[in-house]
């Protein structure tokens, strides 16, 4: 919705403010510019990133038109999630998390939590790092240490269709240039038509620059800081499951596990200590 909103603010206004001035809609119909423009634009696309980049980038649109999936409500379940999960570990051992981490779609444990089962990374990242605690692996400095490799690489990965997006926002105002430079030389093989004429076919080059600098400011680059906070706020997301998963293997008990998970979140999304105990306190314990 926030999209579809931005969207309209943006040619409503654009639009508006032209047509108020006095201005022609039909001379801003050019469709060989356009095509120009977004043609190159999504060639270069193509010449500059990988297969895996492309797919991704075309999923992130719909990533924009649904908007961020991670809201306090979402951060309330984690934390329930994972203080279900220390809980059990504290009550019958650690021994007792392997039917859930080792079938998880059919953890009953999990699946109390709807939104976190559905998040196949974020249940993947559960479960490898305690299946590594079940094997006999706690040293907390070695696991923060592979936490943040895995982590990082994720980011990396969301960061590559970040620069694929900022790169068209960046790369279409001069495409812009070079549609108008083209109409131009099409203008000046007609030099000897009259004036009126002229006009118009300047008038049609110059919406090649108005088009480049339209889509690159209007459109490509919010995407792409759109698609930023998007993936910041689900970073965020997994730095608090690294951050509880760190502090239960440290020892904490699960209660202070996820007040280390609950600070780990951003201000505006994070949870209170009350919101957080009144979720927890008619958790059952998983079995």
């Amino acid at each position: 919705m926030r999209l579809i909103i931005g969207i309209i603010i943006v040619c409503g206004c654009v639009v508006g403010g032209y047509l108020g001035v006095g201005g022609h809609l039909y001379v801003l119909w050019q469709p060989f510019e356009f095509l120009i423009i977004l043609g190159a634009a999504i060639g270069a696309f193509v010449i500059g990133n990988t297969g895996p980049v492309i797919k991704a980038t075309l999923g992130a649109f719909g990533t924009l038109l649904k908007g961020p999936k991670y809201n306090k409500a979402a951060y309330v379940e984690l934390l329930g999630m994972q203080f279900s999960m220390y809980k059990l570990v504290q009550a019958k051992g650690i021994l007792a998390l392997e039917q859930h981490i080792e079938n998880p779609h059919e953890s009953t444990l999990f699946n109390r939590f709807p939104k976190f089962a559905a998040n196949h990374h974020a249940v993947e990242f559960v479960c490898d790092y305690m299946r590594m605690v079940t094997l006999g692996s706690n040293n907390v400095h070695e696991m923060e240490a592979l936490m943040d490799e895995e982590l990082e690489t994720h980011h990396q990965e969301q960061e590559r269709v970040v620069g694929a997006v900022q790169a068209l926002a960046d790369g279409t105002p001069a495409l812009g240039i070079v549609a108008a430079v083209l109409g131009v030389i099409h203008t000046m093989g007609a030099i000897s038509e009259p004036p009126e004429v002229l006009g118009h076919m300047i008038g049609g080059a110059l919406v090649g620059t108005f088009f480049g600098v339209f889509v690159a400011y209007g459109f490509f680059a919010p995407f792409a800081q759109s698609l930023k906070n998007i993936y910041e706020s689900e970073s965020k997301y997994f730095l608090s499951l690294k951050v509880g998963l760190l502090a239960h293997i440290s020892g904490q008990v699960p209660v202070m596990a996820i007040e280390f998970a609950r600070k780990a979140l951003l201000s505006e999304d994070r949870p209170t200590f009350a919101e957080i105990d009144e979720a927890t306190s008619n958790l059952q314990a998983a079995s």
